[in-house]
This record gives structure tokens, C-alpha cells and sequence, in this order.
């Protein structure tokens, strides 16, 4: 793959330095076979100059502070998204009680303290440091390009989506089973409306990567 990337630079290269525009250069690689996906980020390597020989753009590089950076951002979000989660779980268990189970209205459980304290702490530490960091991106779009970035984005792409998949087909099985609650709707709504914001995020985020080299 680094192979046929490296390869791919060097055509581009070579026809940015022979004059070719860039639309003809990926028509060209377009009907050769290089999927679109490929021919972008190799047109987008070299910057739309008049100098005569084609101008190189800085590439993206991983530092440890940057991965530092992100871990904790997407850590926070699982945190914030998970427990947000369990607290509107509990408030629902609250207002459509079991039968045969007693709930205390006016205290707070163990997990309702926990869960309640996860998203006071965690969700603001995630706001905060994904506002600055769309700062740097802002400044430097160039690290958008960020391998660590983009791999965990798809991840939490890949847990949204099968987060819905499960949500959905456990709603479709009790459905089924004639087992449904107005708890266990609420719930599933909860749960659904947690992975499409995700879901619909950071697919927007990737997006826009495809728009700003």
C-alpha cells in the first residue's frame, strides 16, 4: 500500500511538472482505476501554485502530545455518551417503576451518584479539549490528516453503528415477544439518540476532511 502511494505521488508530481491541470491529471488516474479516495489526498500532497516546479505541502506527523490529546477527547466521549446513558436509565426506571421492585425517588443510588458524577466530570473535560483542538485544526488543517485521529473516529464510527444494530434488534425482539414496556421504549429511545448524535458527528467530521486537504 505505502508502495503504491509513493508511486502514485510521483505521477502527480510528474504531471504537475509537465503543466497537466489537476482536473486532467485525476480524470486520468480515474480511468486507469485509482479510486477517488486515492487520487485526492495525492493531488491535495501538492499545494495550487504558479511556481514552476509543483510545491510540496507539510504532512501530517503524530507526536505524542497529540495522541495524548485525543485518547483523552475520545475516552471522555465513551465516558460521557456511556454514563449519560445509565443516568437517563435510572430517571426512567424512576418514573415507570417495576411492580415487584421498590425505588426510592428522593435518593441517590450508587449508580445514579456515579453516573451523575462521570458526566459532570467527564463531559466538560471532552468539550473543552475538542474546542481547542478544532482551533489547531482551524489553524492547521493539515493535521485533520492525523492517523490517530481518523482511526479513532472510524472506532467510534464502528461502536455507534453497532450500538443502533443492537438497540434496534433488541426493540424488534421484544416487540416480537409482545414484551413491550414504556420503560423499556424510553430506554431504547435513550440509547438510540446517544449513537445517532455520535454517529452523525464525527461522519460530518470526516466529511469535511474529504473537503480541506
Amino acid at each position: 500500500m505505502a508502495g503504491s502511494t509513493q508511486e502514485l505521488e510521483r505521477f502527480v508530481h510528474a504531471a504537475l511538472e509537465r503543466g497537466q491541470s489537476r482536473a486532467a491529471i485525476e480524470e486520468a488516474l480515474t480511468q486507469a482505476g485509482w479510486a477517488p479516495e486515492q487520487v485526492r489526498p495525492a493531488l491535495a500532497a501538492y499545494a495550487d501554485s504558479a511556481f514552476p516546479i509543483p510545491v510540496p505541502r507539510p504532512r501530517p506527523y503524530l507526536s505524542a502530545r497529540e495522541a495524548f490529546i485525543y485518547l483523552v477527547i475520545f475516552t471522555t466521549l465513551y465516558l460521557s455518551a456511556f454514563h449519560l446513558g445509565s443516568l437517563l436509565f435510572n430517571l426512567i426506571d424512576r418514573a415507570y417503576p417495576d411492580t415487584i421492585q421498590t425505588v426510592e425517588y428522593f435518593r441517590l443510588g450508587p449508580d445514579l451518584r456515579w453516573s451523575l458524577a462521570s458526566v459532570i466530570i467527564a463531559f466538560p473535560v471532552f468539550l473543552v479539549l475538542s474546542w481547542r483542538n478544532e482551533r489547531v485544526l482551524a489553524k492547521q488543517p493539515v493535521k485533520r490528516q492525523s492517523a490517530v485521529r481518523r482511526w479513532l473516529t472510524y472506532l467510534t464510527l464502528f461502536v455507534a453503528a453497532v450500538a443502533l444494530i443492537c438497540d434496534f434488534t433488541t426493540l424488534v425482539d421484544r416487540f416480537l415477544g409482545g414484551e413491550l414496556t414504556m420503560r423499556f421504549v424510553l430506554k431504547v429511545i435513550v440509547a438510540a439518540v446517544i449513537a445517532i448524535v455520535a454517529f452523525t458527528y464525527y461522519l460530518r467530521d470526516l466529511r469535511r476532511d474529504e473537503v480541506e486537504p
